[in-house]
């Protein structure tokens, strides 16, 4: 049992010049964490990390523009906003840098900062995510075998009920934790996702040239079970990012966040440590 009570969190909502509004809530205080969500999620999909970090570190957790309870004009975002809504959110917060944490989706909304930005962030973790960094012109073979096998295995999992951003190991161990990934996914179903999932797929050009100027040490992390971003893919990708670490997680998905949080916050624990963000 805590002896102390988390720390209290404050909502906000910014506004930006286009009409769009960006939800945001912040927790604790010390160095910044910014948490940036997936195609499935909202800033709801960090509960288990902000409990976690809130105590040393201000967390900022914020949904995507267009993804509940943020707005954005229009039937769905355009994806190239989001690398300004962050740094207008931190401009907003008054912080100077930030740790980026991205899921996913929100590793194109990491990556686009990263370059667009590098005096912003101090580190970058991307998790079961390249974002705008391709790994298809890199001629791997195991991206090869990985694609070759992944349409299958997702068929498989959507006539077992299992979300494929998921996994089949997490849904079994965690049926109460995979039922709530759902819901929070369900939170947008109101919104065109396959018009946005098409639209980060269209920035995802950048090549090696594009990985070697992120000037952020940068935490790679994969699930060896992930059937949406190939892991060799991340591993493929870091090969040409000059300060990476890659860290691959046996028996796990798409969300090695949700799906293994402990452990995913560890990893991000030790990675910000030895950076010396404190």
């Amino acid at each position: 049992m805590r002896d102390t009570p988390l720390p209290a969190t404050r909502t906000g909502r910014l506004e930006r010049p286009d009409g769009a509004a960006i939800h945001y809530e912040v927790t604790g205080s010390g160095p910044a964490l910014l948490f940036a969500h997936g195609l499935g999620g909202n800033h709801m999909s960090w509960w288990q990390q902000i409990p976690a970090f809130a105590e040393r570190f201000t967390c900022i957790a914020f949904s995507h523009r267009g993804f509940a309870p943020s707005t954005c004009p229009g039937a769905a975002p355009d994806p190239r906003d989001y690398a300004g809504d962050t740094i207008a959110l931190l401009d907003h917060l008054k912080i100077e840098r930030a740790v980026f944490i991205g899921q996913s989706m929100g590793g194109w909304t990491g990556i686009e900062t990263a370059l667009a930005h590098p005096q912003r962030l101090a580190g970058l973790v991307l998790a079961c995510t390249t974002g705008s960094l391709s790994f298809d012109g890199l001629d791997d073979p195991e991206v090869a075998d990985w694609y070759a096998s992944r349409e299958a295995i997702r068929e498989k999992l959507l006539a077992e009920n299992v979300h494929p951003a998921t996994g089949a190991v997490f849904a079994e161990a965690e049926p109460g934790l995979h039922q709530l990934y759902g819901m929070i996914d369900r939170l947008n179903a109101g919104l065109d996702k396959e018009s946005v999932r098409a639209a980060i797929w269209s920035m995802r050009k950048r090549g090696p040239e594009d990985a070697a100027r992120i000037a952020c040490p940068v935490l790679m992390i994969t699930g060896e079970d992930d059937i949406v971003i190939a892991p060799a893919g991340i591993r493929a990708v870091a090969r040409h990012i000059p300060d990476v670490r890659v860290c691959s997680v046996p028996a796990t998905g798409h969300s090695v966040y949700f799906e293994r949080a402990a452990l995913f916050n560890a990893l991000v624990e030790d990675f910000i440590a030895e950076i010396g963000w404190r």
